[in-house]
């Protein structure tokens, strides 16, 4: 196992800027459809929390840490090429925020929002990044927003349990482009197969599968 320090580990408890941790039917599905996998490889593609550490900890899991998200929402200027009409965003520099993982060694990435805060041209390099790292029956998981839903970009996610996901306080700030649609994610997946979960939240549960 490999053990990953990330920020203060949220509390169990609700408090002031915490929403509950609910059981949620993704996780549920993603942890049977893993049951037999004795050491999950796991790539965390956002802020990591403690309490999310100690989750796969417990799951024998060995952890890798890329946040992708914090950049973003911190409007990094290596993020962008202005020196034209139009920024262009460098999708290079996202990309260079990996670690080094072998190809096809992971069992699940965990993407969370990072798909709703980038520019459409770049999702496919992403995703194409995201899937060369997944294994044979890997699985990529996915926060989407729904359409009605134009706030809470900054919004931050952990486990609470492998099967209860955890939120900080819902944020104010817009999402940057039109909501990801099912049929967009199956096409940056393919031959994948995507399953749904829809929430109250406003937002989708994305769970992409690779072919065994």
């Amino acid at each position: 196992m490999s053990r990953t320090m990330g920020q203060p580990a949220p509390t169990k408890t609700t408090r002031p800027g915490t929403n509950p941790a609910a059981t949620n039917p993704a996780l549920e599905w993603l942890w049977k459809y893993l049951q037999d996998v004795r050491n999950p490889h796991v790539l965390d593609c956002g802020p990591v929390f403690q309490a999310t550490v100690d989750v796969l900890l417990r799951r024998s899991a060995k952890l890798h840490v890329a946040d992708l998200v914090t950049p973003i929402l911190k409007g990094e200027a290596r993020l962008w090429d202005r020196n034209g009409k139009i920024p262009v965003f460098r999708v290079s520099e996202l990309l260079a925020q990996f670690p080094a993982i072998p190809r096809g060694s992971l069992t699940v990435i965990l993407g969370w929002h990072l798909l709703d805060l980038l520019p459409r041209e770049v999702h496919a390099e992403v995703v194409k990044r995201w899937l060369s790292y997944l294994q044979p029956g890997g699985v990529l998981f996915c926060l989407l927003r729904e359409p009605y839903l134009p706030k809470g970009a900054e919004t931050l996610w952990w486990l609470e349990s492998l099967k209860m996901l955890a939120s900080g306080h819902e944020g104010s700030r817009p999402f940057p482009y039109p909501a990801v649609t099912n049929r967009e994610m199956e096409r940056l997946v393919s031959p994948g197969s995507v399953k749904t979960f829809l929430t109250r939240t406003g937002r989708r549960e994305v769970l992409a599968v690779i072919p065994p």
